[in-house]
């Protein structure tokens, strides 16, 4: 039996094909910071845990991004994950040529310079141990040196092109 969801021919792999497959999938919203000249700092969805011993995360990031050659030569790196109520956060760090460390956003210089964004539901301040290359991104590892967790709500997801919240199951 076919399952409708399932039912019509496979498609060519393509930009658009990649797109609207992975609008689909929920991510969690997450900023990652460093500091050069200045501090920088870019919304990513593709943080993963990569291991727990050593403690190891990856993201991604397009070398087009306005924070990549601070990230090309950074050491340090902070990993914020934001919660529900951080949208507005999650959307001045996604705006092209947005102040993101403006008044509005609540910071302060962390280990090694890095710096970190208050009231997040959890942060880590990592030490980069590769780049990648992957097409026009780079795939960044970073170690966990330190972290912390606030406790406070729920996660910010990204799906099908907007913020959202988790919503409990039905029981």
């Amino acid at each position: 039996m076919t399952h409708p969801a399932t039912a019509g021919p496979e498609e060519p792999a393509t930009a658009e094909l990649l797109r609207s497959v992975f609008r689909q999938h929920a991510a969690g919203v997450a900023v990652i910071t460093a500091f050069g000249d200045k501090p920088v700092g870019f919304t990513a969805t593709s943080l993963n845990s990569v291991s727990l011993d050593p403690p190891l995360v990856s993201f991604g990031i397009g070398t087009s991004n306005s924070c990549w050659p601070v990230i090309a030569q950074a050491e340090y790196v902070g990993v914020h994950l934001l919660a529900v109520d951080q949208r507005e956060l999650g959307a001045t760090f996604a705006r092209s040529g947005a102040d993101r460390f403006a008044a509005s956003t609540a910071w302060h210089p962390g280990p090694n310079g890095v710096p970190l964004l208050d009231g997040v539901l959890g942060r880590l301040v990592c030490r980069i141990v590769a780049r990648m290359p992957a097409a026009g991104h780079r795939i960044v590892v970073a170690e966990a040196l330190t972290g912390r967790t606030s406790g406070r709500g729920g996660p910010l997801l990204y799906h099908d092109g907007g913020f959202h919240r988790l919503a409990p199951l039905l029981r």
